[in-house]
């Protein structure tokens, strides 16, 4: 099975704000987590195409990694950018994934997804058992994903089944805090975001 991921991408500018760092690094940060996201993602087997939804300001360098980019014209939020991504991709194997995954490993992402397969909709949880880092439905069946505040209930809620998966995988490791950043850096973090980290460190 083949399937589209989707990525919705917030431009750097206020970015990551719970980031406990200076405005420049966790834009830094943001776009580089996204990359290395993009990046594990595209190199997955059982994906087929990766849709970056973002503005037109970083939509070059998701080009030039591989993906397909659709810039937002305007800024009308996550939901509303996850709706244009679906859209664009149409009606097959389809996940929705967030872009600040940067320990996913390709491994993960086709074992998740092989998963999924088994499921009309189904979810991976955050490694907090709160938020959302994957959401996927099958072919012909309209995706609605939930994500946002407490989207985990909300997932199950909305008949998406929750995939149990290792809550120490990279894909369950989004960084919203430094707490977050330094435990994924335990795991082992893409090229971009390692970069960034260490640009951070000498700055």
């Amino acid at each position: 099975m083949s399937w589209s991921v989707v990525v919705p991408v917030k431009g750097p500018r206020g970015a990551k704000t719970r980031l406990a760092l200076g405005e420049r690094t966790r834009a830094e940060l943001a776009v580089a987590f996204a990359l290395d996201t993009v990046a594990a993602a595209l190199a997955a087997r059982h994906v087929g195409r990766v849709l970056v939804i973002t503005g037109a300001d970083i939509g070059e360098a998701f080009r030039a990694l591989g993906a397909e980019v659709l810039i937002e014209q305007e800024r009308r939020g996550l939901t509303a950018a996850i709706a244009d991504g679906l859209a664009h991709v149409g009606d097959g194997p389809r996940a929705v994934l967030l872009g600040d995954v940067p320990a996913l490993r390709a491994a993960e992402l086709d074992a998740a997804l092989t998963a999924a397969g088994a499921h009309p909709l189904a979810f991976v949880p955050d490694a907090d058992g709160v938020g959302t880092v994957l959401a996927t439905a099958a072919s012909g069946v309209p995706h609605d994903p939930r994500f946002g505040p407490g989207s985990r209930e909300a997932h199950r809620a909305a008949g998406y089944v929750e995939l149990e998966l290792p809550v120490d995988w990279g894909l369950r490791r989004d960084v919203d805090t430094t707490g977050d950043l330094d435990r994924v850096l335990t795991l082992g973090i893409g090229p971009h975001t390692r970069r960034a980290v260490e640009h951070r460190a000498t700055a």
